[in-house]
């Protein structure tokens, strides 16, 4: 008996390796957005639990990094529209250029990465394009779609304190999610992004 049983999971073992070598996509990283990159990452090598948790995350980073990439194209659109070419030197303090232009440089020089982006914006922190639609002289480029500085300034805190727990491994509750997705949904209803 404990001869046949030996046989029978041997050929259950075979069996799954021929499905393997087959094609079959690994039931681990069921669920991936993209199972040949996950593959290459690795992840099937993983804690379960974690890549489980950090599947849910990765899709509340999606909202995320849409969003913010959103609201970059929406102010450099706006200011490109009221500035043309020097939008970036006559609309940012030099402060925020400083720090926006020290992370671009710092990337660059390490040329085997893919840099953040092309545009000056793209090393902004949300902070600071709250900041730049707040300032006097071009709240009324940014008031036919923000009607209040401050409620623009709440969406980006919730924003970001999101992505901040999620950009560092951690794992957010429902009632945040549910926080982020009313946040997110409220902005573009008001922008229309």
């Amino acid at each position: 008996m404990t001869g046949w049983l030996y046989e029978f999971g041997f050929r259950g073992l075979l069996a799954e390796e021929a499905l393997d070598k087959a094609g079959r996509q690994n039931p681990r990283l069921l669920g991936q957005l993209d199972v040949s990159l996950a593959t290459t990452l690795s992840i099937d090598l993983l804690d379960p639990y974690h890549v489980e948790n950090a599947q849910v995350m990765a899709t509340v980073y999606t909202a995320i990094s849409a969003f913010e990439n959103s609201v970059r194209d929406f102010v450099e659109r706006i200011l490109i529209e009221r500035y043309s070419e020097t939008w970036w030197s006559d609309a940012f303090p030099s402060d925020v250029r400083k720090r926006a232009e020290k992370r671009r440089d710092d990337e660059q020089a390490t040329r085997w990465h893919t840099p953040r982006g092309e545009s000056p914006i793209n090393y902004t922190e949300l902070g600071d394009l709250v900041d730049v639609m707040g300032k006097d002289q071009h709240r009324e480029l940014f008031e036919p779609y923000i009607r209040s500085h401050e409620w623009a300034a709440a969406v980006f805190h919730v924003v970001e304190r999101a992505r901040n727990v999620i950009m560092h491994s951690g794992s957010l509750e429902k009632a945040d999610i549910e926080r982020l997705g009313m946040n997110i949904r409220d902005w573009v209803r008001q922008v229309s992004i």
